[in-house]
């Protein structure tokens, strides 16, 4: 499965637990972070930490709106155990829960920790049911989970309170092309597109919404992709996603026929030409591969005698 983000599950040795007082609860015990005092101490052996830590504010003194922010710097440098820290400290002082738990789970996904980062937007939703970055979030971890008629309810959730994020309709979009359902998939990536038409340009954030960017099935991905954007007019956008379908393996032309938006491009010269080159380059790919696999094993050198 081709993830979009480099997650890697960590096993967690223990957690530092916050209780966050909420009004009428006695607290919800939520988790600040993975132990990884190794990764800590070689990032703080850097350049980069010893010119930001004496800058970073007092969790004792400083105010909640500072320490939030300290938090998102710190992520941004990549110093994630840290702000999982300061994050922390955001909440013990009374800062906005939903959005704190939020950040936290998105940092913990960024570190690898996915269970943990689960919980934190599972917990955030409780806490905050009108956020939608917490039901895009917690969407993203489902899918990566492959539980994917969860992540299409968290998605819709989220657009439900935000018709206007094109991350959760193209997160949603990318979840139905997984769940098989190509009609619904290609509404929700032309709704994206209409919103954001760099929105497949981009392949990192340092915001708090979790953009999946890929699928699975690359190939297949590729094709829905340029039907959308042949659903817009986008023709360079469109070619490219045929040729990097193409070279993936995809039955392009068959397919293409099949689609009322493509099938007008099916003789297009511009097409036909990507798809021979694709051809040729997935050709020598396959007899490389072939050469290599039928070469014999190297052997090993023999010491002279003496």
């Amino acid at each position: 499965m081709m993830r979009t983000l480099p997650i890697r599950l960590f096993s967690v040795l223990s957690l530092l637990a916050f209780s966050i007082p909420l009004s009428g609860q006695t607290g919800i015990p939520v988790s600040s972070r993975g132990s990884d005092d190794a990764a800590r101490a070689i990032s703080h052996s850097t350049p980069e930490w010893k010119m930001v830590e004496p800058h970073l504010p007092n969790p004792s003194t400083a105010n909640v709106a500072d320490l939030e922010m300290q938090g998102d710097l710190l992520r941004i440098r990549r110093f994630l155990e840290d702000a999982l820290d300061y994050y922390g400290y955001a909440l013990k002082r009374g800062g906005e829960p939903g959005a704190l738990l939020n950040k936290i789970g998105v940092t913990q996904l960024e570190m690898g920790n996915e269970p943990i980062a689960r919980a934190f937007f599972q917990q955030a939703v409780k806490v905050k049911r009108g956020d939608p970055q917490s039901w895009n979030n917690l969407g993203a971890v489902q899918f990566i989970d492959h539980d994917f008629p969860a992540a299409i309810r968290s998605y819709k959730h989220a657009i439900k309170l935000n018709k206007k994020s094109a991350v959760s309709h193209s997160n949603l979009g990318i979840a139905y092309i997984e769940a098989k359902d190509v009609s619904s998939a290609k509404s929700e990536l032309t709704m994206a597109l209409k919103l954001d038409p760099d929105i497949f340009q981009r392949t990192a954030s340092n915001g708090s919404s979790l953009h999946m960017i890929t699928t699975g099935d690359r190939a297949n991905f590729c094709f829905q992709m340029a039907k959308v954007y042949a659903r817009l007019h986008n023709e360079p956008e469109m070619l490219h996603s045929l040729e990097t379908a193409a070279e993936a393996g995809f039955n392009v032309q068959a397919e293409m026929a099949k689609d009322y938006d493509l099938a007008r491009y099916v003789r297009d010269p511009r097409v036909v030409n990507l798809l021979m080159v694709a051809k040729s380059l997935r050709d020598s790919r396959i007899a490389h591969s072939s050469l290599v696999s039928a070469l014999p094993p190297a052997s090993t050198p023999v010491e002279p005698a003496r």
